[in-house]
C-alpha cells in the first residue's frame, strides 16, 4: 500500500503528464499512472523512469471505465490527483464531437466520484486557454469572462471547470485546482522525451519541426488575415517543463494548506504573445534551416489570439518561468532528429 507522498497522475504517458511526473519525481514525490495509451506509447514509461532515475507504478486502464479505475483507487492511497487524460485535437472534435463529450466528461466524473468515495482531498485539473474562446480582452486573467467555446475539445474544458466549481461549491471538504495552460511546446533537454502522440500530429510546433525533418511536405498556416500583427493567429507559447513545474507546484500548494478556497484558477503561459509566423522564425533561427510553409484560408475552430497575465500564479505559487521561445523550438527539434534516428 502506498504512502500519503503518493499522487495519481493520469494520462501520464502523454506530453505533458510525462514532463510533471518527471518533476513529481525530481520532488520527492511517489507516482502511480493510469493511462491506457490511446494516444500515447508504453515505452515513454521507461524514458520517465530512465531521466528520472526513478520507478513508478503504471496501470492501462481506460477513466471511463469505473469498475477498473475504482480497482486501482483500491490498491494505493493518495495524497492528490493530477488530472491530465483527455482528447485534446480541436480539428478531430469538431470532425468527431460525440467522442470528445463522452471520454473527457465521463473520465472527469468518474475520478470525482472516487475522490469523494475515498475522501481524497487535493485534485489538480487540466484545463485549457480555450476556455476563453475569441476574446477580446488581452492579456486574459482568471477573471476574464468566457466566450463561447470554439471547438468541441474546449467546450469540454468549459464543461469540466463549471463541473467542479458547482461541486466545490456545495462540497466543502474537498480542495480543486483549475490550471488553464496556454500553448505548450519543447522537450525534456535530456533528448530522451518529448511530443510523440500516436495520433494525428495537429499541434503547431510539433508540425512545423516535423515538416523540417521531412515528416511532412509542407506546413500550413491557417489564416493569414486575422486581426494581428502579421495577420496570423497569436499564441502564449510556453516550455512544457515550465508547465510541468507548475502541476507540482499547485500540488505543494494544496498539500500545504495554502489555498484561498477549495477551487482555484490559474493561467499558465509566459504572458507574451508570438503569433505563427514568429514561431516559423524562432524554429529557422535554431535549425539554421528555412521552414517550407504555405500561407492557407482560416481553419475552423481556432482562436484568432490569446495569451496570458501570469502573475497569480508567480505570486501564489511561486512558479516562474525558465525557458524561451528559441529554447522551446531547440528541444522541440533535437527532440525531432532523436525521433528520426531512431526509425
Amino acid at each position: 500500500m502506498a504512502g500519503t507522498n503518493t499522487i495519481l497522475v493520469t494520462g501520464g504517458c502523454g506530453y505533458i503528464g510525462s514532463h510533471t511526473i518527471i518533476d513529481l519525481l525530481e520532488n520527492g514525490f511517489e507516482v502511480v499512472c493510469i493511462d491506457n495509451h490511446s494516444n500515447s506509447k508504453p515505452a515513454v514509461a521507461q524514458a520517465i523512469e530512465l531521466i528520472a532515475g526513478k520507478a513508478f507504478t503504471h496501470y492501462a486502464v481506460d477513466l471511463c471505465d469505473y469498475n477498473a479505475t475504482k480497482a486501482v483507487f483500491d490498491k494505493h492511497t493518495f495524497a492528490g490527483i493530477i488530472h491530465f487524460a483527455a482528447f485534446k485535437s480541436v480539428p478531430e472534435s469538431v470532425e468527431q464531437p460525440m467522442k470528445y463529450y463522452y471520454n473527457n466528461l465521463n473520465s472527469l466524473t468518474n475520478l470525482m466520484r472516487l475522490t469523494e468515495e475515498l475522501a481524497i482531498k487535493n485534485f489538480v485539473f487540466s484545463s485549457s486557454c480555450s476556455v476563453y474562446g475569441n476574446t477580446t480582452e488581452l492579456p486574459v486573467t482568471e477573471n476574464t469572462a468566457l466566450a463561447q467555446a470554439e471547438s468541441p475539445y474546449a467546450h469540454t474544458k468549459q464543461i469540466g471547470e463549471e463541473v467542479i466549481r458547482s461541486y466545490t461549491h456545495f462540497n466543502k471538504k474537498h480542495n480543486y485546482i483549475l490550471l488553464r495552460y496556454f500553448n505548450p511546446a519543447g522537450a525534456h533537454s535530456s533528448g530522451l522525451l518529448g511530443e510523440d502522440a500516436t495520433g494525428p500530429i495537429t499541434a503547431v510546433v510539433p508540425r512545423i519541426t516535423g515538416t523540417g525533418i521531412g515528416k511532412f511536405a509542407k506546413f500550413y498556416v491557417f489564416g493569414s488575415d486575422y486581426d494581428t500583427t502579421d495577420g496570423t493567429c497569436v499564441r502564449d507559447y510556453i516550455h512544457v517543463m515550465d508547465i510541468a513545474n507548475a502541476h507540482t507546484k499547485a500540488l505543494q500548494y494544496l498539500l500545504e494548506g495554502k489555498n484561498e478556497s477549495n477551487c482555484e484558477v490559474f493561467n499558465l503561459g509566459t504572458g507574451n504573445g508570438v503569433s505563427l509566423l514568429q514561431a516559423i522564425q524562432s524554429f529557422e533561427r535554431v535549425s539554421g534551416s528555412k521552414l517550407n510553409y504555405e500561407l492557407s484560408p482560416r481553419r475552423e475552430g481556432d482562436v484568432v489570439a490569446i495569451y496570458a497575465n501570469n502573475e497569480k500564479a508567480i505570486s501564489r505559487l511561486g512558479w516562474q518561468i525558465t525557458k524561451s521561445l528559441d529554447d522551446m523550438l531547440r528541444t522541440a527539434w533535437h527532440w525531432e532528429n532523436v525521433l528520426a534516428n531512431r526509425q
